[in-house]
């Protein structure tokens, strides 16, 4: 029987830092990678919080450069503040990107980075490489343990014409380095620590599920879902606590590191849409739609499912394979209770005359071509409805 050929990329950042204190050599990667103006992109949340403020005056002690900041990043960011960071860049003639934040502020940094060298509008890059050119060096300081964009070739920028999220799959928008330090992560309230540990946890099943995982990205999603289920609870229940922050940051890269090459799901095709019309945390629409889309799923993949009520801990030695997949999807729902995930969409306002539109959307979505079932447009409609 002859073998149909496949090619398999595995896109991850140049270097990244693990560990408490790691922040601390930022100077140094700043000083290998020969720029002299950096662009700071971040958000209000680190100027009132003075993050901002301590890492600018950190670079301008260690190497006497000091970063010009662009701070308007909301969440779910926008078309708006690719075109306002990249007139900042142009007009301060900058030559790299640093980011510091969660997703947002990444993703904002790839979508200024990725227009700066290759011209035209945001827009134009939608979809998987479209573009021609690599970013300006860019280095991404992460600050929340969930999205991976500081490692990932994906940038999720919301188009306010359309009112929906733009998916740019890129692998020309993959930082050059990479900062995880558990200690930026410790003031991240307990509702933030449990909506992006629950995203890092979305990432790393659909990836565990995805039509093109391979060995690699199922080793990292299924240490990545081991490390959630031990560790995400003692973060929400205790921010200060450091081992489980270190853990949190080592289970949502490795969840990137699945992710990034295997893709996504369903889950990230219909939460995109919350996210684009009702500006919902993207965290937050994962965790309420991850057991609803996993249900849906559940037939494709049994017994990759049985492998994730495994490492969540669950005893599954005496079921069948079927069951064991149903526990997985109970634990999951579990772990969203336990760490105060709303119930439903309907507490969140989102409204069933939409369910139309937005499914339509979903299966247009990128990260849905890797599914491992091909949904109808009523199945995705469906899903919503039993999400509410």
């Amino acid at each position: 029987m002859a073998i149909k050929e496949q090619t398999f990329g595995f896109f991850i950042p140049c270097e990244t830092l693990m560990g408490i204190g790691c922040h601390k050599e930022l100077g140094a990667r700043i000083n290998s990678l020969g720029t002299k103006k950096p662009l700071l992109v971040t958000d209000e949340g680190m100027i009132k919080t003075g993050m901002a403020k301590q890492i600018a005056d950190m670079i301008a002690k260690d190497i006497g450069i000091t970063p010009v900041i662009y701070d308007k990043t909301v969440p779910n960011p926008t078309d708006l503040n690719v075109e306002e960071g990249l007139a900042v860049f142009k007009k301060n003639n900058c030559d790299m990107i640093i980011t510091l934040g969660g997703g947002s502020a990444h993703d904002c940094g790839k979508g200024i980075g990725i227009v700066a060298t290759n011209g035209g509008r945001i827009h134009d890059y939608e979809g998987v490489d479209k573009s021609k050119n690599p970013m300006p060096p860019f280095i991404a300081i992460n600050t929340t343990a969930g999205t991976a964009s500081e490692m990932t070739r994906f940038c999720i920028i919301t188009d306010t014409g359309r009112h929906i999220k733009m998916a740019i799959v890129d692998w020309h928008t993959t930082p050059t380095i990479a900062i995880n330090d558990p200690c930026l992560m410790v003031g991240m309230p307990p509702f933030l620590t449990a909506c992006t540990g629950m995203d890092a946890l979305t990432h790393a099943v659909e990836a565990y599920v995805s039509t093109i995982a391979t060995p690699v990205t199922d080793a990292c999603a299924l240490k990545a879902i081991e490390l959630v289920s031990e560790y995400l609870r003692p973060a929400v229940a205790n921010g200060s606590d450091m081992v489980a922050r270190d853990k949190m940051a080592y289970a949502e890269y490795l969840a990137g590191m699945a992710f990034n090459n295997a893709s996504l799901g369903y889950v990230h095709a219909m939460a995109h849409q919350l996210g684009g019309l009702y500006n919902l945390a993207h965290g937050m629409c994962n965790a309420i739609l991850l057991p609803h889309v996993c249900r849906f799923n559940l037939i494709s993949r049994l017994e990759r499912f049985a492998d994730i009520a495994e490492v969540m801990g669950e005893n599954i030695e005496s079921i069948s394979t079927r069951d064991a997949a149903e526990v997985a999807i109970e634990s999951i729902s579990i772990l969203s209770q336990d760490v105060g995930i709303p119930s439903g969409l309907e507490e969140l306002g989102v409204k069933p005359e939409d369910f139309d539109t937005m499914a339509k959307n979903a299966m247009k979505d990128a990260c849905g071509a890797t599914n491992p079932r091909i949904p109808k447009l009523n199945d995705v409609i469906a899903i919503y409805k039993n999400a509410m």
